[in-house]
């Protein structure tokens, strides 16, 4: 999947600034795109010249002004075109974390604790951005009032997929954890 797809995908909802759309990156994008600021400015720059965002500058007294990015027709038809595309293949894992777990039996065993210990931190805070931004678009519904009234459910949909995913985390850590435990209580024959 190309960035200018995510981008599109974001401007979505309407028009936004650069910082907007990192913004929106960092809160409900993240969880299965990652993108640079500077990788963001570069594509909103190439989509421009391609004709599938329009920007316009807005003149702010005490900051500098700032462009605001909305999709052109042409922009709306190449989402189109993309959502009738049939998916690539699944992303296969590229985790540093996964090839160290690979290498435990001959490795320092509380380094992989505590790497796996780190991740799990990282999964939990994730989690916790994850449902304040769930609150936040189900503004006081249930999901199933959410999905009967809301205009766009796509962003709910990925959210949920990203809280699966690190609720997959957490339960994996803890699992990988207690098995390193035992596996460290149990004495080896050298060599």
């Amino acid at each position: 999947m190309a960035l200018r797809n995510a981008l599109m995908a974001a401007l979505l909802r309407g028009e936004a600034s650069g910082y907007d759309l990192a913004k929106e990156f960092d809160a409900a994008v993240a969880n299965f795109w990652m993108a640079t600021p500077q990788q963001l400015y570069r594509e909103l720059e190439r989509m421009a010249a391609e004709g599938l965002i329009a920007a316009r500058v807005v003149e702010q007294e005490r900051r500098p002004n700032k462009r605001l990015f909305s999709l052109t027709d042409a922009g709306m038809a190449a989402v189109r075109d993309y959502v009738a595309e049939p998916p690539g293949k699944p992303t296969a894992i590229r985790d540093e974390l996964m090839v160290k777990v690979q290498c435990a039996d001959v490795g320092d065993l509380g380094a992989v604790r505590a790497a796996i210990t780190e991740r799990m931190a990282w999964a939990t805070a994730k989690l916790a951005h994850y449902r304040r931004l769930q609150e936040r678009l189900l503004g006081g519904r249930t999901e199933e009032e959410f999905f009967a009234e809301a205009d766009r459910i796509g962003p709910y949909l990925t959210l949920l997929r990203g809280m699966s995913f690190e609720r997959e985390n957490l339960q994996w850590g803890e699992m990988a954890l207690r098995r390193l435990e035992q596996r460290a209580a149990v004495p080896r024959p050298a060599g």
